[in-house]
């Protein structure tokens, strides 16, 4: 094999590839990336066994061939070689050796045999559709911040994609919870998912998918199956395993009779949480709200660290009430808003608070209140 590419180019690439090789593996294969070159184009592929990703590059193909190379060294030398600079890779095939070539710099890098990297099973989809980027991009962010880090809960350790009814109409819809918080994301339902089988795509998927949504004009196929999920655009296809269990029945936790109502300036609201929570011990980070005639107390009383209050001008004309939430969740959650105010709905200091940004029916937030 000898080919060569713009380092640019290529520097892409093996960013993609080396994020879903994990740092540490006991099968070496597992550590490397496979480079397939034939006709112009240039494939990467990486693989953890549960993600794959394959990246194809347009580059000069001397002579077609594969090899497969260390990902995090190859994306180091990459990364560090002077920017428009072509880099040219060979091997010869007897040597286990790959070339890598670059001005002048030149690094020899130990290879493994291709024959021994394993190649994902592709699987017989059950439903395909094409989604614009910036949609699948707004399901995912909102809603990822929710996903749970318990292992134990592994069926919650993934974001919820399945097509629902809403009020109005089906939608494509993604929810995420951790049993503090819930996000609840809708977009409307592309041609070809009706029949969309609901999947819970795994947290290290929904990261490295990321990268794929960043081009606003691009269209993403999307393919799923019940043990599969595939994201492919012309140049980069990332297929996944989906989490194997079943999603709870999350439509249960939403409330839907809270009635006292709070309207306040997102960006003001979360610095204010932040300011005052700076003070909150680190195990709790309790902050109380307390509400009546258009004001709004936030206060932390940490009887170790020391207390703060702050006050904001909002709109609320229910009768007084008093509720308190962890900092981070509610610092997350307004952090999700893109407009410029946040509606929070309550029933009760005890029960579970509705927040979406302003009459916008399609992002829904769920936070469980604390003692405080």
């Amino acid at each position: 094999m000898k080919v060569s590419i713009e380092r640019s180019a290529l520097l892409k690439a093996m960013s993609q590839a080396q994020s879903v090789v994990e740092r540490r593996n006991t099968i070496p294969i597992l550590a490397n990336v496979l480079i397939e070159a034939e006709g112009s184009d240039i494939s990467f592929r990486a693989t953890d066994l549960d993600i794959e990703v394959v990246d194809k590059v347009g580059g000069m193909v001397e002579r077609a061939g594969a090899t497969t190379v260390g990902a995090h060294t190859l994306h180091e030398i990459v990364r560090k070689l002077p920017d428009g600079s072509m880099v040219e890779l060979s091997d010869d095939g007897t040597s286990g050796r790959l070339d890598v070539k670059a001005g002048r710099s030149n690094f020899s890098l130990a290879t493994l045999p291709r024959e021994d990297f394993p190649v994902m099973a592709s699987s017989e989809y059950d439903c395909n559709f094409t989604a614009d980027a910036p949609v699948l991009r707004r399901l995912f962010d909102k809603s990822k911040f929710a996903i749970s880090t318990e292992e134990t809960r592994y069926y919650l350790n993934g974001v919820y994609m399945h097509a629902a009814d809403a009020e109005s109409g089906k939608v494509l819809r993604c929810v995420a919870t951790d049993g503090h918080r819930l996000a609840r994301i809708d977009a409307p339902l592309p041609a070809g998912a009706e029949d969309l089988p609901g999947v819970i795509v795994p947290r290290k998927t929904v990261g490295e998918l990321r990268k794929l949504l960043e081009d606003d004009e691009a269209k993403i196929a999307v393919s799923v199956s019940e043990t599969k999920i595939r994201f492919a655009t012309p140049e980069i296809t990332l297929t996944s395993k989906v989490i194997d269990g079943s999603f709870p029945d999350y439509t249960r936790v939403i409330p839907t009779g809270n009635t006292r109502r709070l309207e306040v300036d997102a960006a003001e609201f979360a610095q204010a949480v932040d300011r005052v929570s700076t003070v909150s011990s680190e195990r709790s980070r309790a902050v109380k709200l307390s509400m009546e005639d258009d004001r709004l107390i936030l206060s932390v009383n940490a009887p170790e660290s020391g207390a703060a209050d702050e006050e904001l001008a909002v709109a609320y004309s229910d009768e007084r009430l008093e509720i308190g939430f962890n900092a981070k969740y509610l610092l997350e959650i307004a952090g999700q808003v893109d407009r410029e105010n946040a509606v929070f709905l309550f029933n009760s200091s005890g029960d579970p608070t509705l927040m979406r940004e302003g009459n916008d029916e399609t992002a829904v937030y769920v936070v469980m209140p604390m003692r405080v």
